[in-house]
């Protein structure tokens, strides 16, 4: 039997073993792993098994619970499994079962986050495993225990534990007594240490049970690639503890669970998605596999072209800079290349002219990246997935974990399905596509703006969606008609409604209709139909343009506006100030539903004679007056004339300074183009505040600094100037300066110079003045 201790992902470890199981030739390899996957490692035999995957273990009946085990060309596991195909060598997982240890956290309690975990993992950890302080770890008599490579990193003088293993592993060229030299070390961690817990006892019986099957099976040479922490444990005279083995895995209830393969990316094999086993750097340690000669001179080529394809400057005299001052820090710290950390400085100093802020961009692009794997065809895949894979190679769109674009004319049939298929997957929870403002706004009438980024997680949810169909459309379906029976508040489901319709779901279509009817029959709240008409409307306005009947939205339309004008008067009565802005933004909700219907005859003339009654309602607050007062404003409704009565009643000493601020904000949401032409407003507010006292000002002044802070800089500019040039209309209304004239900026003309100037701009232009020569 030959152990080799190794880190789950890392090209010197992948490299050693390798060379390792080339010297030994082994009639048999056992892998750390999930014996539950045994039906589908031939596939890894196929060309079209391209790293990064992950093998995916899951519970039929908890589809949630599975669990990952990530691969990808640099992963020892690996290369030791394509090793034993090309070889034609019988390869086995040896790991305890998943659908073992899946029942015991059935037992235990213990939930498995949404889409899935990876496993728990032990190697040779980083800093980032043990979260722990230098301090706690040089104080603590568990630090190896918490973390083996924070202790050997230390012993070795290494503040860095990452930095110390690339160095001693990762770069190395010589890899003769390596995996001795790992597990030498991991047996003297461990020399003093019993199990972590009864699971990690429990697995580690089950692998020297592997081994001790393989042993009566009769090979002679059996190779074990383990975690190195693990590696101790499997050595020596296993057959003595055989009996100790049986007692810990007697008993063991088992779940059904299913095993396929799915891909995988890059930056999930990193530490920040949370991966326990991940590493630091997925694509500096792909460039290393890759690239094992000119690493620095292809590495730092390759951080150019990024740096050019994002519009910045990089000369090809940079390159042969930023590798020479690499390879010279090396050689000052004793190292025979360099490793990212030199290379990282380098670039920085010389291509980012010590700038830290493209240097994010080479470490998301470059040392992460997004890599995406893929999986041969005939992968185990449910039928839901199936489904939705095929319309995906039919549609001829791209399963990418990058940020995509993704432009659609609705007008267009293949457009318009690609539409159909990212609105099904997102009823099912599968975000894949996010929708973008086009002209202004999320919608659009022929054209639709998509951002595409796909997910791992998505093929576990299309594996938890499988329930509720086998084909996408009828997945979609009956999970929306779950969710409008389940939902109680009308806003939520006039939004489903107009997502079903964009889905094309005829069927399901029909229901969600049918819950709004019998929702909006019995709904008490005003809000509630308020809020629901904006997706309606959108739906009646819009809905032809996909290819779906709106003509029973209308009706419905028709019902909720007509008890919106009769409920909203007694509703915006007593508010609050959360009560208040939540109700401006239902009434913002019915006008942009009569803008957007464009119903002049049938529905405008009531919300205006409605908006008018609210504005003269005393009861009302403030707020809900003054933004009633603006959209009459903006729909010409109100004379300029009248809004300065109003501004004068609503900003009267008589009324609370509170209830005036909120008139105020009210009035000036929206754009302030159409409030700079109303003098009397801003007379009306610059006597308001001018006679407010100081401590009522102080006071104030957020709430005012809130009603201001929507506008843009030059508005903001634009209304200073209307204040100044008011004041100077004033003065000159009360003392005349004789012989001058203000323009309508408010500045002062004098006429004669004016009248001087005139005989020379007239030549200019090449005009006469009284019929002479200028």
């Amino acid at each position: 039997m030959h152990i080799f201790g190794v880190r789950h992902h890392g090209p010197g470890c992948a490299r050693a073993l390798q060379r390792a199981l080339e010297e030994l030739q082994p009639d048999i390899v056992l892998v750390e792993g999930p014996p539950d996957a045994h039906d589908v490692l031939p596939l890894l035999q196929r060309e079209t098994m391209k790293p990064p995957v992950a093998l995916l273990i899951y519970p039929p009946d908890q589809p949630h619970a599975a669990v990952y085990y990530p691969f990808t060309h640099f992963s020892p596991e690996w290369q030791a499994l394509r090793y034993s195909f090309i070889h034609g060598t019988p390869a086995r997982f040896m790991d305890l079962p998943q659908a073992i240890q899946l029942a015991g956290e059935r037992i235990d309690g213990d939930e498995a986050p949404d889409g899935g975990q990876e496993p728990a993992r032990e190697d040779l950890p980083s800093a980032a495993d043990g979260r722990q302080s230098h301090t706690a770890l040089e104080n603590s008599p568990k630090a190896s225990l918490l973390d083996p490579l924070a202790a050997l990193s230390e012993a070795a003088g290494y503040t860095d534990h990452e930095l110390w293993w690339e160095r001693q592993v990762e770069q190395r060229h010589d890899s003769t007594g390596l995996f001795l030299g790992i597990l030498e070390a991991m047996t003297e961690l461990r020399s003093d240490l019993t199990p972590r817990d009864m699971k990690e006892a429990a697995r580690e019986a089950h692998m020297r049970e592997s081994i001790r099957r393989a042993e009566h099976e009769g090979y002679q040479r059996i190779a074990v690639v383990c975690g190195a922490w693990h590696a101790p444990a499997l050595a020596g005279n296993l057959r003595d503890r055989a009996t100790a083995d049986a007692d810990i895995l007697k008993g063991q209830q088992r779940v059904p669970v299913e095993a396929t393969w799915i891909p995988w990316t890059n930056s999930r094999l990193s530490y920040r998605s949370g991966y326990g086993a991940g590493i630091q750097s997925p694509g500096w340690y792909a460039h290393l596999w890759q690239s094992p000669e000119l690493t620095s001179i292809r590495w730092v080529t390759h951080a150019v072209q990024l740096l050019r394809q994002e519009g910045l400057d990089a000369s090809s005299a940079s390159v042969i800079e930023a590798v020479r001052l690499s390879e010279a820090m090396a050689a000052m710290s004793d190292l025979p290349m360099p490793g990212m950390n030199e290379l990282h400085l380098a670039i920085q100093a010389v291509l980012c002219n010590g700038a830290p802020e493209p240097m994010q961009l080479i470490r998301d692009k470059l040392e992460i990246g997004e890599t995406m794997g893929e999986v041969p065809s005939e992968t185990p895949i449910v039928p839901l997935q199936r489904d939705v894979e095929a319309q995906i190679r039919l549609l001829r769109l791209k399963q990418s974990p990058d940020v995509t674009p993704l432009h659609l004319d609705l007008r267009n049939d293949i457009d318009r399905a690609r539409s159909r298929l990212l609105y099904r997957l997102r009823l099912l929870g599968i975000k894949w596509g996010e929708p973008q403002r086009v002209s202004g706004s999320v919608r659009g009438t022929f054209h639709e703006n998509w951002q595409l980024k796909w997910e791992v997680e998505f093929v576990v949810e299309l594996i938890v969606r499988n329930i509720w169909g086998n084909t996408l459309a009828n997945a979609a379906t009956s999970f929306v008609d779950n969710q409008a029976d389940e939902a109680k508040e009308l806003p939520a489901v006039s939004a489903l409604l107009d997502d079903v319709m964009r889905a094309g779901l005829d069927q399901a279509t029909e229901h969600v209709l049918a819950r709004v009817e019998s929702l909006a029959a019995v709904s008490a709240d005003v809000r509630h139909l308020m809020d629901a008409l904006p997706d309606l409307a959108h739906i009646a306005r819009y809905g032809d343009v996909r290819g779906t009947r709106a003509e029973r939205i209308v009706p419905v339309i028709d019902a909720l506006f007509a008890r919106v004008l009769i409920g909203l008067p007694a509703a915006c009565a007593s508010l609050d100030d959360d009560a208040a802005a939540a109700m401006v933004t239902s009434i913002d909700h019915v006008q942009e539903t009569i803008d957007t219907l464009n119903r002049d005859d049938a529905m405008r003339p009531d919300w205006l004679h409605l908006l008018r009654r609210l504005v003269d309602r005393d009861p009302v607050h403030g707020l809900v007056r003054g933004r009633c007062c603006r959209l009459l404003l903006e729909q010409n409704a109100l004379s300029e004339t009248e809004l300065q009565k109003l501004a004068r009643l609503s900003l009267s000493p008589v009324v609370p300074a509170d209830q005036a601020t909120a008139w105020v904000e009210g009035v000036l949401r929206g754009s302030g183009m159409k409030l700079l032409h109303q003098d009397g407003l801003w007379r009306a507010l610059d006597a308001w505040l001018v006679g407010l006292s100081e401590e009522a000002f102080v006071a104030l002044l957020p709430l005012l600094r809130r009603a201001f802070s929507g506008y843009s800089t030059a508005e903001l500019r634009e209304m200073g100037g209307k204040v100044t040039h008011i004041h100077q209309m004033e003065q000159e209304e009360h003392s005349p300066v004789a012989g001058r004239d203000v323009s309508s900026t408010g500045q002062l003309i004098n006429q004669e110079r004016a009248e001087a100037v005139l005989p020379v701009l007239a030549k200019i232009l090449g005009a006469a003045r009284d019929g002479g020569d200028a």
